[in-house]
């Protein structure tokens, strides 16, 4: 855990979000600012700061949040029609906390390329 990642608070509930899941290594809540009807961040448990960071290690974290991802689109009934997961890395990526999480958009028709 990093003492001042905003999203490692969430994980421990030291700060709200609007938590609509959560297993021993993920946590998933509504986005601040949702580009869809639906639009949830998942968050591994886990502090991995981005994607790059990834190691032999700890690529275990990448099979949780999709994994979670999966579980939560059946939950929020989006699976059938079809969904986009989404993982930014650094800030030309679209990155702006620097903790490893995958978004979870659905319940309209996705558009490509996204921009």
């Amino acid at each position: 855990m990093s003492a001042d990642c905003v999203f490692c608070k969430i994980t421990l509930h030291q700060i709200p979000a609007k938590i609509v899941w959560e297993n021993a290594q993920v946590v998933a809540f509504q986005d601040i600012n949702p580009q869809a009807p639906v639009h949830m961040v998942l968050v591994p448990k886990t502090h991995i700061a981005r994607i790059i960071d990834l190691t032999e290690s700890n690529a275990f974290v990448v099979k949780d949040l999709i994994f979670a991802a999966n579980e939560l689109a059946k939950t929020l009934k989006i699976a059938d029609g079809g969904y986009r997961l989404v993982i930014n890395c650094n800030s030309a990526g679209g990155q702006t906390v620097y903790h490893l999480h995958l978004h979870l958009l659905g319940g309209r028709q996705m558009h490509w390329p996204p921009g």
